[in-house]
């Protein structure tokens, strides 16, 4: 079994849901939600970063472990790096970022992010699933990639991509992405050096620096979709229905 710890980069503000972590989910905060995701997987350590004492005292209310970091983080692969270096992680060390609004996420996903950098093959690791609806595929907000014949991603964007040149049903062969990442600690630490890529900024997605700096992305295809995302208070009631069903 591939050896890997857990990152939940966890912030208080939340333009659209403030206070979103410590939001009540069948009555539990959506962040011990995030924690029993994370200890639900093959992880060796599940670690909550936070920069908010209030996040901070409710994990270790609950048992978890938190780490305290910078307040500066533009995102949280910033702040799963500094983790890695309080923790004086090797580069070889696998980390998984599990957002901390994926109350719903299935284990296995977790596993199965980590277990696509055990052959080297690559320096970061995500999913993606079938697009499901022609509204999804066109949708901006619905992250898109391509992959090469070896499962590497090509290419992520908020675009309809493949294009449908010819009026073709191109959604047969498109890809959602999901926001969950594995990395290598050593493509975490160059990454998070490396200034935003003229694609990241055109496109506001991170993922496309890596691919700017000549990394290597693996992209897996789950057999089970990850949950409900929680950023609104419609998100937050579908993601109780999607817990009740795992339950």
């Amino acid at each position: 079994m591939t050896e890997f710890v857990v990152v939940i980069p966890s912030r208080y503000e939340s333009t659209r849901l403030p206070g979103k972590p410590l939001r009540d989910i069948c009555g539990k905060p959506m962040i011990q939600h995030v924690v029993e995701r994370g200890s639900e997987s093959g992880a060796q350590e599940v670690i909550v970063a936070t920069d908010d004492e209030r996040i901070a005292e409710v994990v270790e209310g609950f048992g978890g472990t938190v780490c305290m970091t910078g307040e500066h983080h533009q995102s949280g692969t910033e702040r799963i790096a500094e983790v890695a270096d309080l923790c004086d992680w090797g580069d070889e060390t696998i980390v998984v970022n599990l957002q901390g609004d994926e109350p719903a996420m299935p284990p296995q996903l977790i596993d199965q992010a980590a277990a696509l950098l055990a052959d080297g093959g690559a320096d970061i690791a995500t999913l993606a699933s079938p697009v499901q609806t022609v509204e999804d595929f066109e949708n901006p907000n619905v992250v898109k990639v391509v992959r090469d014949y070896s499962g590497h991603a090509l290419y992520f964007s908020r675009a309809s991509i493949p294009y449908p040149r010819d009026n073709s049903a191109a959604i047969d062969d498109a890809l959602q992405h999901h926001g969950i990442y594995a990395y290598r600690c050593r493509a975490l630490r160059a990454f998070v050096e490396a200034e935003a890529s003229l694609l990241e900024r055109t496109e506001q997605l991170e993922q496309l620096r890596a691919l700017s700096m000549g990394m290597t992305i693996a992209v897996g295809i789950p057999d089970v979709r990850p949950g409900t995302g929680v950023d609104t208070e419609a998100d937050l009631a579908a993601a109780e229905e999607a817990l009740k069903a795992m339950q």
